[in-house]
């Protein structure tokens, strides 16, 4: 076994993006088309949608309408038009989207204080919509509540009250999140092409993002002031910037402060869009010289098993292969109490940060071509070490899929490609064909972020 090691490395510029996938009406009413025969096959007359600014993810993979401000309600019955339901300012606001619906406005949906002398009863407004006395209905809202071995409750209900009230007066109502977020063959977890491209693209600018901030911060700056370099341009964000150096930094999730950057400091920067998150973590130090006392053998006791798991991981990932299998290939390297690996090593992804997740201890659910994957094994060590970490999304995709893609966008196509023969010829990470590696710092683990150009290897 190749032992892994700090080298100097030249991470390329493996280029941004210049233009990303247009989904069309025709785009929508496919996904629409098969959230009807899922609909079917599952007994269910209408499923309803329901989404607020942060758990958005089901509908916009159904309409492209992503809330601002208010939540949505969306009615898809069989034989006619799905009806979006919004609130005073996503009314117009919808029309943005290419998504193959009617609207309707039910002004409780809007803010507080704002004008509600135009909505009828939201029972009146489900009718309209298309539901009708005993039907049988699915309501997908952001999650469902399942066991540790996967069981899960359709009984269990985390929307609104109100909205389940309403629906229960046409007729039994059950959780359909799993319609959208099975981990093996959710409607939002077997993407297409263009999806794909386009999770390429939020891939780009996230992972260039933490590149800037990686190369540029330096000690004697406020937390702020070392964010600047994100250079962000508006793209949607999945999740709040996290971003702490010092005794936060322990906790992984707080968002930056006018805290300012010591040398010597522990530091972790995540940074999600929808369709995408990165993330990596380290010291703000030049070499182990500048660690704190007693943590000298950072990067051989913490940092290199690590490494060796993570390319473990990637080298197993592939077509077909059962979420056990990567659960093991990081288990069995770092499964000792010390790196504290609590969490699953590694999800699906999609405009939300967190799908669902096949990987875990015994899992047999198998990897399909077009799941988009994050790499995503967290070490809470709770000691002086620290953590370490890699966090990137990879997709799979079969030979048609790669043929299609590198077809119809050869802009994304050639850094996938430039990022297999880095991984391959710099860190010594081989990839199965189907493994298409998103991140413009793939692989890439520097421990001291003031001398980045040192990054882990296996060659």
């Amino acid at each position: 076994m190749v032992r892994p090691r700090l080298a100097r490395i030249d991470l390329p510029d493996f280029g941004e993006p210049t233009s990303e996938p247009a989904f069309s009406r025709d785009f929508y009413k496919a996904r629409i088309g098969r959230l009807k025969a899922r609909m079917a096959a599952k007994r269910l007359d209408a499923v309803v949608l329901f989404a607020d600014r942060e758990h958005a993810a089901n509908l916009v993979w159904a309409t492209g309408v992503d809330p601002r401000f208010e939540e949505a309600i969306l009615v898809v019955t069989p034989g006619r038009k799905p009806v979006l339901v919004l609130g005073n300012e996503c009314y117009p606001y919808a029309e943005t989207a290419n998504g193959d619906f009617d609207r309707l406005l039910w002004q409780h949906l809007s803010l507080m204080g704002q004008p509600r002398d135009r909505s009828p009863n939201l029972g009146a407004i489900l009718a309209e919509a298309g539901l009708e006395t005993g039907m049988r209905i699915g309501i997908a809202g952001w999650k469902g509540y399942e066991t540790d071995d996967g069981t899960f409750d359709p009984d269990w209900l985390e929307t609104p009250h109100y909205l389940i009230e309403a629906l229960k007066r046409f007729g039994p109502v059950t959780n359909a999140a799993l319609l959208f977020m099975h981990p093996e063959d959710g409607l939002r977890v077997i993407n297409e092409v263009e999806q794909l491209a386009a999770f390429e693209v939020a891939a780009t600018r996230t992972s260039s993002a933490i590149l800037r901030v990686i190369r540029e911060a330096k000690p004697g700056m406020s937390e702020y002031e070392a964010l600047r370099a994100l250079r962000f341009e508006g793209y949607p964000l999945s999740v709040h910037v996290n971003f702490s150096a010092g005794p936060r930094a322990r906790y992984g999730l707080p968002s930056p402060s006018f805290r300012t950057i010591e040398r010597g400091d522990p530091i972790v920067l995540g940074v999600g869009m929808m369709g995408a998150l990165n993330c990596r973590a380290g010291f703000m130090a030049k070499d182990a010289g500048d660690l704190p006392e007693d943590i000298g053998d950072y990067v051989e006791r913490l940092v290199a098993p690590y490494f060796g798991a993570i390319a473990a991981w990637y080298g197993a990932i592939g077509i077909g292969v059962e979420g056990g299998t990567l659960y093991d290939a990081v288990m069995s390297r770092i499964g000792d109490p010390f790196f504290g690996i609590s969490l699953n090593p590694g999800h699906l992804i999609h405009l939300d940060e967190w799908v669902h997740s096949p990987v875990k201890r015994g899992s047999r659910q198998r990897l399909a071509s077009g799941m988009a994957i994050q790499c995503d094994v967290i070490p809470a060590t709770g000691t002086k070490w620290f953590t370490t970490n890699i966090e990137d999304g990879i997709a799979l995709a079969d030979a048609a899929m790669r043929e299609d893609f590198a077809k119809r966008f050869p802009e994304g196509w050639a850094r996938i490609m430039a990022r297999r023969a880095f991984m391959r010829d710099a860190l010594g990470i081989d990839l199965r064909p189907e493994a298409l590696p998103f991140s413009n710092m793939a692989g890439w683990l520097p421990p001291f972020w003031l001398d980045p150009s040192r990054a882990m290897t296996l060659r």
